[in-house]
């Protein structure tokens, strides 16, 4: 009489092993869904897919050791998307940068928002202040986003922005720092910023540097969700 039981114990086990497996199995293949979704920007190679942001005098841009490199110039370097398929609104885009020397913003981040632009400010003003520019014609020194961050040299910042009709959100390193509902209010640039358009990076005197730019769609719950969390 044991012998039945000892089986349906045996056959009890391998269904709950078979069950983990499958949700193993799940949890992989959408976590595979999910990487899917990124599309890659920047192969880490060359500058295929970008250009030199014109702006007045710029520094060197190039390549180095899989990241972007902004040297300084006059004023300003930066590099711009030299591609059409870049989205309008709801996505999200991701990169990691680093000042490597200097003293202002490093990574700049000019970005679309359905027929308008704005920037992620990093580092700016004298290299603490973060915040978008423009928020009702007020840039980011001034206006509500606007905030102090330090910033080492040569550490590399995981920086995230995610852009709604109504919502732009900023990350760095998981921080939620710029949580902004936009229902009624005018998003720009400042005008130094017009050769980021329509998505780009830029340096302020300092060496700056990006890699892993990537960029993804939202879902609709993801839009629906994009609110102010405080």
């Amino acid at each position: 009489m044991k012998y039945p039981r000892l089986n349906f114990l045996r056959i009890l086990a391998s269904i709950f092993l078979f069950a983990g497996l499958i949700c193993n199995l799940r949890a992989e293949d959408k976590e595979a869904a999910e990487a899917k979704k990124w599309k890659a920007l920047f192969n880490g190679k060359n500058l295929d897919g970008w250009k030199a942001a014109d702006f007045f005098k710029p520094g060197k841009v190039y390549v180095k050791d899989g990241a972007i490199v902004m040297e300084p110039g006059t004023k300003m370097t930066g590099v711009t998307y030299d591609k059409k398929d870049f989205p309008k609104v709801n996505y999200e885009v991701e990169f990691e940068g680093k000042r490597i020397n200097g003293r202002d913003f490093f990574g700049t981040v000019t970005f679309p928002v359905a027929d308008s632009f704005c920037s992620f400010v990093v580092g700016g003003w004298g290299g603490s202040v973060i915040g978008l520019s423009n928020i009702d014609g007020v840039d980011a020194s001034e206006n509500s986003t606007g905030q102090a961050k330090d910033f080492k040299d040569n550490q590399w910042y995981k920086i995230r922005v995610l852009v709604t009709n109504s919502y732009l959100g900023c990350w760095i390193d998981n921080e939620n720092l710029v949580d902004q509902d936009t229902t009624g209010m005018k998003i720009s640039i400042r005008i130094e910023c017009n050769e980021s358009r329509p998505f780009g990076f830029a340096t302020y005197d300092t060496t700056g540097a990006v890699r892993n730019i990537r960029v993804r769609p939202l879902t609709e719950a993801e839009v629906k969700a994009a609110k102010p969390k405080k």
